[in-house]
């Protein structure tokens, strides 16, 4: 088949704001799109514009050999599930779960895909409903990759896929890592902008600086961090723990100055000293790893 002739028809279960979004992108690039959702006047704007609505659940799977799936949590998806795998309405198909999950979650989801002979994916969604079909912004999955190459034409209609690996919990586990990072970024940028704010700075001026400090310096700084922290070998010919330490001091006392909330960069100060206390302190930054694996060894 070919996937621009002939787009592949798609079903779509769960048309909350990121459902739709889901099911408006594939609409967008001509696969024919049924819809299943419990509330079914959410799925009007969608009928409007060519989906189908399907009544049931088992009706919206019978149309497609794809299933998207995107509702609530996993008890609420095997709700809708386990009686159409039980009767057999599943077998064949290939399932991509982009339900939020655990990497747990998404181990017992395979697990149960497999057992009643479905294809599965999971997924994990970088991006806000408004950035759904951007094909700069990622769409991560892990599972099958039979599964994945042959529906890649549908998942790139909902932004740039990257398979991670044959592993399932893999999409959750990055998913929930680099919200992690997102979050640590966003407030640290946070804590920037109240700073300089307190001096008159508009945080559209901060932030033109601070993304190019971010995409050129710092983005550096992790490209060569990543290779010491696969090797367990930290040299600290850039900057040490211990200089770190000094540095991040000058930080609190002009936040505090400022009547800026320390409480970022004291946790900040506090996880480098558990690192220099376990004799890191001559090391790089990356040495911080070991503190956070929770097994930093005393190199004294």
């Amino acid at each position: 088949m070919n996937a621009h002739t002939n787009p592949v028809p798609v079903t779509v279960i769960g048309l909350g704001n990121m459902g739709a979004a889901l099911a408006s992108a594939l609409l967008d690039r001509g696969h024919p799109t049924t819809v299943w959702n419990r509330t079914p006047q959410k799925a009007e704007a969608l009928v409007e514009r060519g989906a189908r609505l399907a009544a049931t659940p088992a009706d919206a799977v019978a149309a497609s050999p794809v299933v998207l799936a995107c509702v609530l949590d996993d008890a609420a998806l095997r709700e809708i599930l386990d009686p159409l795998a039980e009767s057999g309405a599943l077998t064949g198909k290939s399932l991509v779960n982009l339900t939020s999950t655990s990497p747990e979650g998404a181990d017992e989801m395979s697990a149960w895909a497999g057992a009643h002979g479905i294809g599965h994916l999971d997924g994990g969604i970088m991006t806000t409903p408004e950035g759904v079909g951007n094909p700069e912004l990622m769409f991560l999955y892990s599972g099958s990759a039979e599964v994945f190459a042959t529906y890649r034409p549908v998942l790139a209609a909902l932004g740039g896929p990257i398979h991670l690996g044959t592993e399932p919990g893999l999409a959750s586990l990055y998913d929930t890592a680099l919200l992690g990072l997102m979050w640590a970024t966003f407030t640290g940028w946070l804590h920037g902008a109240a700073m300089t704010g307190a001096d008159g700075t508009r945080a559209e001026d901060f932030t033109a600086v601070a993304l190019r400090w971010l995409n050129g310096a710092v983005a550096g700084f992790l490209t060569r961090y990543a290779g010491q922290v696969d090797a367990g070998h930290y040299p600290g010919d850039d900057a040490t723990v211990d200089v770190q330490i000094a540095t991040i001091g000058h930080l609190i006392h002009a936040a505090a100055d400022r009547g800026v909330d320390n409480a970022l960069p004291e946790l900040l100060k506090a996880t480098m000293e558990r690192a220099a206390a376990a004799g890191h302190g001559g090391d790089s930054y990356a040495s911080v790893i070991e503190v956070l694996r929770g097994g930093a060894a005393d190199k004294r």
